[in-house]
């Protein structure tokens, strides 16, 4: 009896076939080609997503924006194209101009707000004790998760004028005055009243970025500092400002986005009043859009807003590459 034994590869086109893997192994080339597809693939359904359900009403935007519609042509289903009529009418009114600089305005002093009292609690995070830090985080968390709309109406009951918190504790430490002052009732009072909703939800997301930005300093580097004669003022400047210079990059540029478009609290607080004075860009297209029944009006405004918050970001992000290629 006989027994037969696999033979092993004895020349180079045996080595060849084995190291292919037979025939319905994968050779190296298709696997590379497969490892090269990999990450395309896995981002697939993320741009699926966003095109359906950004791309999509974006797209229903600008064609509604170049319609005249209105309550009567819902009603009778009909489409009425005015080319541009919408676009010329907006920005040949004085009001478009006047909200667009209080938006910018507005977008500006929270900003800096944010990111400089933001800044301020990152770094304290950092230079707390292990307990008191994870109670810091554990407030900062809750305040960032807690929803925009119960947001508002907590400061709306915080700032009411009979029973609010505030007007409470003004008068309780002498400024009677404040007993039953209307926080909503002038252009300044309710621009407060926004700005401190706006960077008390904002100061979280500023604070535990830069917070994870400083765990990644190296400690060496602090060291060497401090050998050198270098105070605390001199650390900061020379060692922790340069490695959180991108996140500080980053997060305004996110910042910048998400104060412009603040729609919900300007709206809630005050509807945009008094008398219009603290409407911003989104809250004007909304209340000429569907306050005043001019839906193609509306969209037109919103994609002019648009326009201007990516243009007012491309601005931003040439002055961060224009000021990292002169560090280079």
């Amino acid at each position: 009896m006989t027994v037969q034994t696999e033979r092993p590869p004895s020349g180079p086109a045996d080595v060849r076939k084995a190291d292919d893997g037979g025939p319905g192994g994968k050779t190296p080339r298709a696997a590379s080609r497969a490892g090269a597809l990999a990450p395309y693939l896995l981002l697939l359904p993320a741009c699926v997503a966003s095109v359906l359900l950004l791309g999509w009403p974006l797209l229903k935007d600008v064609l509604l924006s170049f319609q005249n519609l209105n309550m009567t042509q819902l009603i009778q289903r009909a489409t009425e194209w005015n080319g541009i009529d919408n676009y010329q009418a907006a920005l040949t009114s004085e009001d478009f101009w006047r909200v667009t600089l209080r938006s910018i305005l507005f977008t500006a002093v929270n900003v800096v707000l944010i990111m400089v009292l933001g800044a301020l609690v990152g770094l304290l995070l950092a230079r707390l004790g292990k307990w008191m830090r994870f109670t810091l985080l554990l407030g900062l968390v809750l305040a960032w998760a807690m929803p925009i709309v119960a947001a508002t109406t907590v400061y709306q009951w915080l700032f009411a004028q009979r029973f609010g918190v505030v007007n409470w504790v003004l008068d309780k430490l002498g400024w009677h005055s404040m007993a039953d002052y209307s926080w909503t009732s002038s252009q300044l009072s309710t621009f407060f009243v926004i700005t401190v909703l706006i960077v008390w939800m904002s100061i979280p997301f500023v604070a535990i970025n830069l917070y994870a930005a400083t765990t990644t300093i190296p400690k060496e580097l602090y060291e060497a500092a401090s050998l050198d004669g270098a105070g605390a003022w001199r650390s900061f400047t020379a060692v922790t400002l340069p490695f959180l210079r991108p996140f500080l990059y980053a997060t305004t540029f996110l910042e910048i986005i998400w104060v412009f478009k603040a729609f919900v609290q300007v709206y809630l607080i005050n509807e945009g009043g008094p008398d219009r004075l603290t409407e911003i860009l989104p809250v004007y297209a909304f209340v000429e859009g569907v306050g005043n029944q001019h839906y193609g009006m509306g969209a037109a405004i919103a994609v002019l807003t648009i326009a201007i918050l990516l243009a007012l970001t491309a601005y931003y992000l040439r002055i961060v590459l224009k000021q990292e290629e002169d560090e280079l």
